[in-house]
């Protein structure tokens, strides 16, 4: 039984990508899954001057050692005009400054949704071509589209039954590349 984080790229309280990861982290059951929010650290925008005068930010530590002591990650990344939000980025940069394999060994799932059909497909596909570059592997991804039209906010539940069945798929998936 392996340790999963799951991180949520959106700073949005609102967030229906941290929605979509909550309903994902919820289906897990043999496996300890918890969810890190990343809006709980105080990290400043990434600079390289900032960077030597102040070194690697405290918070960014303990990201990454969070990750580390994971056997899997979830990352429910979010689009800003079809890229990763600059929230997201920023930690990303931060991340890979304080260890640039700082995803080596891990097996990572990665979800997306936005309001229109594409379900923030790109910010997806930045994000499974990038990770490789850090050391982790994707082995299952997931675009859920429309969100409003297919995910019923109030009960956190997937609305649209050929959606749930694919969330269902990867997640197993995903559980069993970890197993």
């Amino acid at each position: 039984m392996g340790s999963i984080i799951a991180l949520s790229g959106s700073n949005s309280t609102k967030s229906i990508n941290t929605k979509l990861l909550d309903n994902v982290v919820s289906s897990i059951h043999n496996h300890k899954a918890a969810s890190l929010s990343l809006l709980s650290y105080d990290i400043p925008m990434y600079n390289l001057d900032l960077e030597q005068e102040r070194g690697i930010p405290v918070d960014i530590q303990i990201i990454k050692n969070k990750i580390a002591e994971a056997d899997g990650v979830i990352i429910a990344v979010n689009e800003h005009n079809g890229m990763i939000s600059a929230f997201f980025k920023n930690i990303f940069d931060w991340l890979s400054r304080a260890d640039r394999n700082f995803l080596a060994g891990k097996k990572l799932l990665v979800v997306s949704t936005s309001p229109g059909a594409r379900g923030a497909a790109s910010a997806l596909n930045y994000i499974k071509e990038t990770a490789p570059r850090f050391g982790g592997e994707v082995v299952e991804s997931f675009s859920f589209p429309s969100f409003q039209d297919n995910f019923d906010s109030t009960e956190s539940r997937i609305t649209n039954p050929d959606l749930e069945m694919g969330i269902s798929q990867v997640v197993a998936s995903f559980l069993q590349a970890l197993d």
